[in-house]
């Protein structure tokens, strides 16, 4: 007993005033339950190999694989010269990993996987250049800006953005030489990275010309798309994919585009904004991308606290303005906002908080005595500071998202899978007895017909999905088509109400704010349309694949049905959030205004103009994103049947052997105690066998 006490003061002491080490491990506890229960999933995957058979053990092995692989991305969205970059550091715990001044020029999304275990000869570092497809884009037409500009007439601006492309281009030729085009849409490999290597990518720096050719900064910082960083000393108990991405307000719009495609590829997204100008009317981009997230898939970080004259009275009136600012352009309702200091946080990592300057040092004892009171005094300042600067709980707010997303979905879908291994194990063991019984041979078609049988299934099910899913995006697809031309009309409606009133000596506006609220609630009735078919698709599959075993073997093996996947998540519609030309300021279209005379000509060209905008949001909605989907939802059909052909296999296998060869192969005689087996294992998958039964229903 004296023993204990004295492990438990010491456990209170060391989480009072926790060493550097330690620190980045508060905020973490839903990284540890999922830790937890990954490693008692695998202990049941192993208990599940090991009277399973060759062919079984392969397919756990690559169970396990998955389960361990598993790496949700978090994506990391706003302004620039927010500090994201710097909070990324703080969140690695490596303050100095990223170069956090960037230059606007520089488009590079920065992904940097934690915890992930690579083989010796995989590389920890990789660079992607833009394609040349791409960079033609970028230089001929001054980038998506460039469009918009051109289209709305703001041939001037459109002008200036092309003269600033080439002049970039001509500065990167010269730097690069004769491998400038060579090494379009090429990836560089490292086996190791430092900040030298970093720079030279993803840094462009303050003035590149004047830095010595030794040091190389930004020498391919240009044309550099992605980076990839591999972090083996990670401070997280499992893996996690943090994406740094450049700030979206930059002058040729290619930030928005990349991050809108890493937006699409992460489930939780965290909108880091400066205290100072925490949603500004340069930020409806960001509201915008947000808009089409699921609020429980946001988190937002006000950064820079530290910055704040008075945090205390600053911090409340920061949070009811970003509420309303928010409610107002319809963006995420009710969402999770966290208040910290990026620089606070790296500054306990590098014991550098003695230098704090003084206006920093008076904003965070005020802030402390204010949020934490007189439990301030207990922690220590490292301890204090860390708490203070809000990575805890940027960490537990991001840590409950996975938990209740990726990893959840990914433990179901294990347990699914091995349950339905499991279940083929015990109808084997079920059909040997039963073969074994009184001297009988029980009846079973041969491979041939077996085959057939399944085969037969496959396609069904498959023409079952394929023709749902048709008919699914086929109402999509009218639907955006209605949603389109009905905006177009009620602006075009707009437009003349504001010519017949005012003349055509006053500029018009319009939002298309609307057009983007009915595409994405036809989007979300798309959603569950077609989550609600694969579902169908997939169960009908499961039904009669256990249907079909009965008939292969001639017998009626109890407590034996074959579990459905669950259907892929759908990326969210964050292309709606790109801008169009309506989207711009209106003295844009100056230009475009000017050269029209009479009413028809301004109808017509309108019309032409906003179809040219819409449409590829259009198109990537009826046909790039269908397509998505349906490979998403064919695929994971096409892994269910490979895997029950496996299992059939098995069972075939075991079929044949004796009753002597199945002892030996599950190590226990009575055919009470290879169910005991079944049972525990079902129940160590968290399998509650009557709703597994009940799928056969």
């Amino acid at each position: 007993m004296e023993m204990s006490r004295i492990n438990e003061t010491q456990a209170d002491e060391i989480a009072a005033s926790p060493s550097r080490k330690t620190l980045p491990d508060r905020g973490l506890e839903a990284f540890h339950s999922f830790h937890a229960d990954r490693e008692s999933m695998v202990e049941v995957l192993l208990d599940i190999q090991a009277i399973g058979g060759d062919r079984i053990a392969r397919k756990i092995d690559q169970l396990i694989h998955e389960l361990r692989a598993c790496a949700p991305s978090i994506t990391m969205i706003g302004q620039i010269k927010s500090g994201k970059t710097t909070l990324v550091n703080a969140m690695t715990a490596t303050p100095d990993l990223l170069p956090a001044d960037v230059n606007p020029w520089t488009s590079v999304v920065t992904s940097l996987h934690m915890g992930v275990k690579l083989p010796d000869e995989a590389p920890r570092a990789a660079f992607r250049f833009f394609d040349a497809d791409e960079w033609d884009r970028l230089v001929k037409g001054g980038g998506r800006i460039g469009e918009l500009a051109g289209r709305t007439g703001a041939e001037a601006e459109a002008e200036k953005l092309r003269a600033q492309v080439e002049q970039m281009r001509e500065k990167t030729r010269e730097r690069l030489g004769k491998r400038f085009e060579l090494m379009l849409g090429q990836t560089h490999d490292y086996a190791r990275f430092d900040d030298a290597l970093i720079k030279r990518y993803v840094c462009m720096g303050d003035d590149f010309d004047e830095l010595s050719q030794a040091e190389k900064q930004g020498q391919f910082a240009d044309i550099t798309r992605s980076a990839d960083l591999w972090l083996e000393d990670a401070s997280l108990p499992v893996p996690l994919t943090i994406r740094d991405t450049p700030g979206v307000n930059d002058t040729f719009m290619m930030r928005e585009q990349i991050t809108i495609r890493a937006l699409r590829d992460s489930r939780t997204c965290v909108v880091v904004l400066s205290a100072h100008q925490a949603l500004s009317s340069t930020d409806m981009g960001l509201i915008r991308l947000i808009s089409n997230m699921k609020s429980r898939e946001v988190v937002i970080f006000v950064n820079r606290i530290d910055e704040l004259a008075d945090p205390v009275t600053q911090v409340a009136e920061i949070r009811a303005s970003l509420i309303d600012t928010l409610s107002a352009n319809d963006g995420p309702s009710d969402p999770q906002i966290v208040f910290g200091s990026a620089y606070w946080a790296n500054a306990v990592l590098n014991g550098t908080l003695d230098d704090l300057p003084e206006d920093s040092a008076n904003a965070l004892h005020a802030y402390a005595a204010h949020k934490l009171g007189g439990g301030a005094a207990t922690m220590g300042p490292d301890g204090m500071v860390w708490q203070l600067s809000g990575l805890p709980e940027l960490y537990s707010a991001v840590g409950e998202r996975l938990a209740a997303g990726p990893w959840a979905q990914m433990l179901d879908s294990i347990r699914a899978r091995a349950a339905n291994y499991v279940a083929g194990l015990r109808a084997s063991s079920q059909i040997v007895t039963l073969r074994s019984g009184e001297g009988a041979q029980l009846k079973r078609v041969s491979d041939e017909e077996a085959t057939k049988m399944f085969d037969q299934v496959a396609r069904t099910t498959r023409e079952h999905l394929q023709d749902g899913l048709a008919a699914d995006f086929a109402k999509f697809a009218e639907r955006v088509d209605q949603v389109h031309e009905r905006f177009v009309e009620r602006a075009l409606d707009s437009l003349l109400g504001h010519l017949e009133e005012h003349g055509e000596g006053s500029v018009w506006s319009y939002s298309p704010d609307g057009l983007r609220v009915l595409m994405r609630s036809a989007h979300q009735v798309m959603r569950r349309n077609v989550t609600k078919t694969g579902t169908t698709a997939f169960k009908l599959a499961a039904r009669q694949l256990t249907d079909i075993y009965g008939h292969i073997f001639d017998v009626e093996a109890t407590n034996f049905a074959v579990a459905a996947p669950d259907m892929p998540d759908i990326p969210p519609p964050v292309t709606l959030a790109q801008t169009i030309a309506l989207d711009v300021k209106t003295s844009w279209w100056k230009g475009w205004w000017g050269k029209r005379r009479g009413y028809r000509a301004f109808a017509k060209d309108f019309r032409a103009l906003i179809e040219a905008e819409t449409a590829p949001m259009v198109d990537e909605l009826k046909v790039k994103q269908a397509d998505e989907i349906r490979g998403l939802a064919m695929g994971r059909l096409e892994e269910f049947i490979a895997e029950q052909r496996d299992v059939l296999a098995d069972i075939g296998a075991k079929a044949d052997i004796s009753i002597e060869e199945l002892h030996g192969l599950f190590g226990i005689t009575a055919q009470e105690e290879r169910e005991m087996l079944f049972e525990m294992l079902f129940e160590e998958l968290g399998i509650d066998e009557d709703a597994f039964e009940g799928e056969r229903a």
